[in-house]
């Protein structure tokens, strides 16, 4: 090989907003593979709102990306040099190979990628962590069952979108909230949601009421801040919440207060849940399973936003996710 590996590179922890002195752009030989070794040409690199956490030396559920580290990232790519029975020259995989243009993988928690199912941006996002995400959240966090009344902000993000119709195949009433008349209207139009609350258009406790005005069974929340307090006015009596992400809080330089109605967990003898989805990653093939068969009889519809500009437009384009500006899973064409 004579081609060179570009890689992109923690520079500096960001104080709020990322910028371009967070990163650094450096290049390396592309990497020959060992024995049991293979390396993946990197097609596409996934986007998400947790990578902003991953940014702060702060003790999380995993350690902080160093500086001077390749920045992590879940892609997809193709195999174009092997020393691997299990991952031949050819074969697609998907891993978390990080932000480059090449990687050097053993195969451990590498997927074999099946384009005939699906095409291989899908794998980043309802065949990724973010179906993943959702399933687990619905199905196991939530505990939701048919008949109940499920609530979803972020809801035309990359996880918000497949968690809502999940709820609703499942026999749930599912009210989506989302940014702009274009999303919400994807979500009932396309997506099949019940009922969909613009968040820029007004009051979203009031919309919140009118949508459900018996309350809610499950609130699966991607957002946190002002919209988890309105949520929580309007459990039901043993309502779940399952706290999935909160992004409006993600760039901010000093921590945002908790939420005020949290005695409403209380008064309805609810329960507010964490989870993290490396917890589930032994189960994975079992969601995988589930979501591939909606996908495949046509129940479940996946949406990936493709952007382009390679490794040069990653801060750019992970920044479009703290701006409302993707509809669906957002990825990074390399």
């Amino acid at each position: 090989m004579t081609a060179q590996n570009r890689q992109l590179r923690l520079a500096k922890r960001p104080v709020g907003r990322i910028d371009d002195t967070t990163w650094e752009i450096t290049t390396e030989p592309i990497p020959e593979p060992g024995t049991g070794e293979f390396v993946v040409r990197i097609q596409y690199v996934s986007l998400d709102p947790a990578m902003r956490g991953w940014l702060n030396d702060v003790p999380s559920y995993i350690p902080p990306v160093g500086i001077g580290e390749v920045m992590r990232a879940h892609a997809v790519g193709t195999v174009c040099a092997s020393q691997h029975d299990s991952y031949p020259v050819g074969a697609t995989v998907a891993g978390m190979f990080g932000a480059c243009e090449y990687a050097l993988s053993d195969g451990r928690l590498v997927t074999l990628v099946d384009t005939d199912l699906a095409p291989a941006p899908t794998w980043l996002g309802a065949l990724g962590f973010p179906g993943m995400t959702a399933y687990f959240g619905i199905t196991d966090v939530g505990r939701t069952k048919p008949g109940d009344t499920v609530l979803i902000s972020g809801a035309a993000g990359a996880v918000g979108s497949i968690a809502g119709q999940i709820a609703s195949l499942m026999g749930c009433r599912v009210i989506g909230i989302a940014g702009g008349p274009e999303k919400c209207s994807w979500l009932t139009e396309e997506l099949g949601f019940d009922a969909t609350i613009d968040y820029r258009a007004g009051s979203v406790g009031r919309a919140l009421h009118e949508a459900a005005p018996e309350g809610i069974d499950v609130y699966f929340d991607n957002v946190g801040g002002d919209i988890l307090n309105s949520a929580l006015a309007v459990l039901r009596t043993h309502a779940r919440v399952v706290l999935c992400g909160a992004i409006s809080g993600y760039n901010a330089t000093t921590p945002p207060p908790g939420p005020s109605r949290y005695l409403s967990l209380l008064v309805n003898r609810s329960s507010m849940t964490g989870f993290i989805i490396f917890d589930y990653l032994k189960r994975f093939p079992e969601a995988q399973a589930a979501l591939g068969n909606w996908i495949r009889r046509g129940d479940l519809i996946t949406r990936e936003q493709i952007e382009t500009g390679g490794i040069e437009a990653f801060g750019t384009t992970l920044n479009m996710l703290f701006d409302g500006a993707n509809t669906g899973k957002l990825v990074l064409a390399m």
